[in-house]
């Protein structure tokens, strides 16, 4: 018995043309006339039909060719027709092949075993030209559908890598710029001779639109402001770093001459109007003479900033204004207080204190409150962290859902006290 497998020529007066519907088939079949027949019926159906004559050859055939469709007899030498499917079914590149198996004995017992070894579906030998033509084409359509998903399922899958390479590209982005945003605060530690500095904050994404700064403005004055972005994410997060830069000291200086926190407000309305989207800052700055303790400050629809005094009142520094950009025409007039030895200031984002508990109460400013008069034998960073600790709790979650900063200074010198050069 030849056991090359064939691909015949059609016959004079065929044309051996392809239609756009022509599927491959694999024919197994060890009769070379049965195998001849069936094949030639294939063909006036335009199909293109391999043919090989056991399974074992017919493997090599459909590893190469990836038919569309196999019939494969059930008795053959080398390998039958069930132990084709079995080997098949677990071979990675042909799992998914539609297997029509073809046997002269279609009994029930026989069928459940075919289908439980991997076939599809059954063609009994003494089947009408009809049934074949019929079993054929459910075959192949169910072969299109089977390899349509595989195609979708490879595309799919080539887009999750792509998506996830950009993911992580992202992500790296996002943490180089997250690393830049922190470099740019203010260092913790001593901004000025008497003074000391302690901060906590964890933006509710990778970058946040809650943003504050402590400079020296000049030997005797320190600069401080806290913003707010409306919103969340990288968007915000840009438009914080512009206003940041906006009120740099030098830049006040150059372009106001001081750090007046009313000029510095007025000055940022104009240049940070209300966006088409509706985007929006709120801003609170203040200045600290050194020396004196002296704190001028002003808000443009911040919260602000609470004072805990070193003879044991509480007070917020803020009072009720738009954010910027809301009126052109807006006023932001200055406050004082006078601050001593032992006194501490914490400008805050409302991210800290609106944190809800499961049931969605809000832990509140009085709780904030009571945090930072309880802490008040703490160190500066210790009251700090309490603060976080104690809202993370009360949410019962490690992370925010807006952006949560608490900035703290504390006078601990005399007024002979001046800004680090």
């Amino acid at each position: 018995m030849n056991s090359n497998v064939t691909e015949p020529i059609g016959q004079a007066g065929e044309s051996s043309a392809q239609p756009e519907a022509a599927a491959t088939i694999l024919l197994i079949e060890d009769e070379l006339v049965t195998r001849t027949s069936m094949a030639a019926r294939l063909r006036r159906l335009g199909h293109r039909v391999l043919e090989a004559e056991n399974g074992l050859v017919a493997l090599d055939v459909a590893r190469r060719e990836r038919p569309d469709l196999s019939i494969v007899d059930w008795m053959m030498p080398e390998m039958d027709g069930p132990t084709f499917c079995e080997t098949v079914r677990r071979d990675p590149l042909l799992k998914s092949s539609q297997l029509l198996l073809m046997t002269a004995h279609d009994q029930p017992a026989q069928i459940a075993e075919g289908l439980a070894r991997g076939a599809d579906d059954f063609l009994s030998k003494s089947a009408s030209k009809q049934e074949i033509v019929a079993r054929v084409l459910a075959g192949l359509r169910a072969s299109r559908l089977v390899r349509k998903l595989e195609t979708t399922g490879n595309e799919l899958e080539s887009s999750l890598l792509l998506l996830k390479k950009q993911q992580a590209e992202t992500e790296a982005d996002l943490q180089s710029a997250a690393a830049f945003v922190r470099s740019i605060l203010p260092p913790q530690g001593s901004p000025a001779q008497g003074i000391a500095l302690a901060w906590e904050y964890q933006p509710s994404l990778m970058l946040g639109g809650d943003l504050f700064g402590v400079m020296a403005i000049d030997a005797d004055s320190l600069g401080l402001y806290i913003l707010d972005a409306s919103g969340h994410g990288v968007a915000a997060a840009l438009r914080s770093a512009s206003l940041m830069t906006f009120l740099r000291a030098e830049h006040m200086l150059q372009l106001l001459g001081s750090y007046d926190p009313e000029k510095v407000l007025t000055e940022a309305n104009q240049r940070f109007p209300l966006s088409v989207e509706g985007e929006y800052f709120t801003l609170w700055v203040g200045q600290l003479h050194v020396p004196t303790g002296r704190l001028s400050y002003a808000s443009a629809g911040h919260s602000g900033a609470l004072a805990s005094l070193a003879h044991g009142s509480l007070r917020w520094l803020t009072r009720s204004s738009f954010p910027l950009g809301f009126d052109p025409s807006a006023q932001f007039p200055c406050d004082y207080v006078d601050l001593q030895p032992g006194d501490r200031l914490f400008l805050l984002s409302d991210g800290i204190y609106e944190v809800p508990s499961p049931s969605g109460e809000l832990w509140g400013r009085e709780r904030f409150q009571d945090v930072i008069e309880g802490a008040k034998r703490t160190s500066l960073s210790a009251t700090i962290a309490s603060c976080f600790s104690q809202a993370r709790s009360w949410q019962q979650a490690q992370f925010f859902s807006d952006d949560a900063a608490v900035v703290g200074l504390e006078l601990a010198g005399g007024s002979e006290g001046g800004v680090n050069g």
